[in-house]
């Protein structure tokens, strides 16, 4: 279902954090509050009080005993080192006069958002059934990548709605094409639907639509997800032992992060096993 891309260098490589070329800006520009997924809560712009002066985490190795599990599902998609190394030029938060550390974390989310965006897009690219919609693909690539490119202050004040719209139809699109060949029929659109602890173990969900849906704590061990639409689908706590998803649709590293699973877990090639699944939280 997707296409072999060992002849070509997979864009997506671009798009995963680096944390050594960033300057903690996840650190700083998020917002959180006190929860089961952070032991304390900080405001947008505070920087952590976990961040050391390096840009280092220093309980980085022991985030979830310490109660923040919420760190260890986050991911930027490379939006950290772009903003760090590209926007502001290697120049860091800490330095310069406090509007340019505004415009930082203003800058951070917006161009997040993008790569995430460029992230499903290029997966599209992959996909050998929605060749009839890479035209597009390739032209809302082109244009998320321009955007990312823009200065501090263009970045700050983007509203990214618009574009986000126009590139989830096409995606949307890319989806059915792909779906209609992997037995996503009728009965199985599932967009935005409520399964929380939903029990699906061994479900055949291939070609299923699951955008958006809530399967927060659901139990989908040993079910067949491949060809399944699980573009921000939520799977907190998500139990998918394992379920076979090396052919789901967009997928992300951080909804993997966010669920259960083991090594019977079948997993697409571009993403890697989160290392608590095989070892204790």
């Amino acid at each position: 279902m997707h296409e072999d891309a060992g002849t070509s260098p997979d864009p997506r490589t671009e798009l995963r954090a680096d944390c050594g070329r960033c300057f903690g800006l996840c650190c700083v520009a998020l917002p959180f509050a006190r929860s089961a997924d952070f032991a304390i809560g900080k405001g947008a712009g505070e920087p952590c009080p976990n961040l050391r002066s390096d840009s280092r985490c220093g309980i980085h190795d022991r985030l979830r005993q310490t109660g923040f599990t919420g760190c260890t599902v986050y991911d930027c998609f490379g939006a950290g080192q772009h903003v760090s190394q590209v926007t502001f030029g290697g120049v860091d938060w800490r330095s310069g006069s406090r509007e340019r550390a505004r415009l930082m974390v203003d800058a951070f989310p917006v161009v997040r958002h993008l790569h995430e965006l460029l992230w499903y897009l290029n997966e599209a690219l992959t996909l050998p059934a929605a060749r009839p919609v890479h035209p597009d693909v390739r032209r809302l690539i082109a244009t998320t990548e321009r955007l990312t490119r823009g200065t501090p202050e263009e970045l700050a004040a983007l509203d990214a709605g618009a574009h986000r719209q126009e590139a989830g139809d096409v995606l949307l699109r890319a989806s059915e094409l792909v779906r209609a060949g992997a037995g996503g029929g009728r009965g199985k659109d599932r967009r935005g639907a409520d399964l929380m602890g939903a029990r699906l173990k061994g479900a055949d969900l291939r070609g299923a639509s699951l955008r958006g849906a809530l399967l927060i704590a659901a139990d989908l061990t040993g079910a067949d997800l491949r060809g399944a639409d699980l573009l921000g689908a939520d799977l907190r706590d998500t139990d998918l032992t394992d379920a076979d998803l090396t052919e789901a649709l967009f997928l992300t590293q951080p909804q993997l992060n966010a669920a259960r699973g083991g090594d019977g877990t079948r997993l697409p090639d571009s993403l890697a096993r989160p290392g608590h699944w095989t070892s204790p939280s």
